[in-house]
């Protein structure tokens, strides 16, 4: 049985090599000149520049997902590193009890509760209730969940799936606290501020801190020596040992349909190129409305394109730097506030930067020298998409004003970088587009916002037409590499369970 796949990031590698290793014929065709869509690294000079993975759930065999990537790569060859910081935050109105500005989080949990408390002895019940809700997480047993996809269990599994209903009511029960509503818990003002300010200012459910932070403590959310590139490339090298095929430079242009069944796809050269099922491992929009031209929709699909349901998740405007000095001593991930608000030219106001310093990864820049990248998150990645398609012109000399902005920002926070910089690369929304197709130039997919635990907005079929599969990382809101590769697996069980086959993976 012929499968057409449209995508070649981690989705489509994934849901190539689970079809491959259950019989199907697979052929991934990919808008790129090469595979890792979203999950990638460049080459620029000297440097190696990354645009993914800071860290990776799973990376480590205490959680479930590491036994998933384990199916795809031989992780025992990839050198995970596992910081002791996750990141260091300054805040800007309060000082500690040792009168610094910079709240240290640490990823191992006695650290950080030894630490709080030093900081905050009144606040010790708060932050003991805090540390035990992270190490509750760490002692549920979910690989079977992660494993199988519920709806295709027979009765008495399902029934079975009871024992895990703790773990539904303590997630249902912290799913709604925030990062602001739990420092509204706070006495003491530095402690507060901090916990205000770990998403920059934003009301994030304290689960997406807490949730990588259960395993960042066991070593099982670690980042890959070589970056986003390397590891997409073991993926991609494991479906092409399996049989697989890629076609790259190889967009495609429309889905072909007839009377509600897909029937193949046509490349923008023109080619038609039949199959027995098309799957989409692409950006969502793009998808329906473009190669599908909006035919198959619901009111459900309706609202998520006019943002009535859901929100995208921010793009970003990056600038890494190549540096030829060290910095050793200096934190791997770094977020301070500005002296004053800048305004990007898409109109989003700042008062804080975060940088990110990649001392930790020897094969990014040469010996004695550093990559250092600066991000700010924009919701309005559609400026820069349009103005790229008007004037490029324009486009290149208003991003790199901006990044020289950005640059004399960071060296009036860290001094000495300026005269050191050796080679600029510029990110934005449009950059992300282009490569990637993702809508708005989105970094991941939906935000999850209040809905973490929503279920999949796009569901596996689409109504009103047979052959046709869409999974990707905006199967889930806060997408990323684990729903990526979770939502793959998940649809080839669907695909063997339809076509009465067996699934295996070998």
């Amino acid at each position: 049985m012929k499968v057409n796949i449209i995508g070649a990031g981690i989705s489509g590698l994934s849901i190539g090599s689970y079809l491959q290793m259950n019989g199907f014929e697979t052929e991934i065709f990919e808008k790129h000149d090469k595979a890792g869509g979203l999950c990638t690294s460049w080459k620029n000079g000297d440097y190696t520049f990354d645009g993914s993975i800071h860290w990776l759930l799973g990376s480590g065999a205490c959680s479930p997902f590491y036994q998933l990537w384990s199916e795809l790569i031989d992780m025992d060859s990839i050198r995970f590193v596992n910081h002791e910081l996750r990141a260091d935050i300054e805040v800007k109105d309060h000082t500690n009890i040792m009168g610094s500005k910079v709240f240290h989080l640490y990823t191992n949990l006695d650290r950080l509760e030894n630490y709080c408390i030093s900081i905050a002895p009144e606040d010790s019940q708060t932050i003991h209730k805090l540390i035990r809700s992270i190490r509750k997480i760490q002692h549920y047993e979910i690989p079977p969940m992660i494993k199988s996809v519920p709806k295709l269990l027979p009765l008495k599994e399902k029934i079975g799936m009871i024992r895990f209903l703790p773990l539904l009511f303590f997630m249902m029960k912290w799913k709604n606290v925030t990062n602001f509503s739990f420092a509204e818990k706070l006495t003491n003002p530095f402690l507060k501020e901090a916990f205000q300010l770990m998403f920059d200012g934003d009301k994030v459910p304290l689960l997406v801190l807490t949730l990588p932070l259960a395993f960042n403590d066991k070593n099982a959310a670690g980042y890959p020596i070589g970056g986003s590139y390397l590891f997409a490339k073991k993926i991609e090298d494991k479906y092409l040992a399996l049989g697989g095929k890629i076609r790259y430079s190889k967009g495609v242009k429309k889905i072909i349909t007839e009377k509600g069944v897909a029937k193949g796809i046509l490349t923008n050269e023109g080619e038609l190129v039949l199959s027995d099922i098309t799957i989409s491992a692409a950006d969502w929009h793009y998808t329906i409305f473009e190669a599908l031209e909006g035919k198959f929709v619901d009111k459900t699909i309706l609202k998520l394109k006019n943002l009535e349901k859901l929100q995208v998740y921010y793009s970003g405007f990056m600038v890494s730097l190549g540096i030829s000095r060290s910095f050793r001593t200096h934190p791997q991930f770094f977020r301070f506030p500005l002296e004053s608000e800048l305004i990007s030219p898409d109109g989003t106001i700042y008062s804080r930067m975060e940088t990110h310093i990649m001392n930790y990864d020897p094969t990014l820049a040469p010996e004695g020298k550093t990559v250092v990248s600066m991000k700010f998150y924009t919701q309005n990645g559609d400026y820069w998409i349009n103005l790229r398609n008007s004037d490029l012109a324009l486009y290149k000399k208003t991003k790199t004003e901006f990044a020289d902005k950005m640059i004399n920002l960071l060296d009036e926070k860290m001094s000495d970088i300026k005269k050191h910089i050796e080679v600029i690369d510029i990110v934005t929304p449009a950059t992300f587009q282009r490569y990637t197709n993702n809508w708005k130039g989105s970094t991941q997919g939906w935000l999850p916002g209040k809905n973490i635990m929503a279920s999949s907005p796009v569901g596996y079929e689409l109504p009103g037409l047979k052959n046709f599969y869409f999974s990707s990382h905006w199967s889930q809101p806060g997408g990323g590499l684990p729903v990526a590769l979770k939502s793959g697996r998940d649809l080839v069980q669907i695909i063997c369970k339809k076509e009465k086959k067996t699934f295996t993976v070998r």
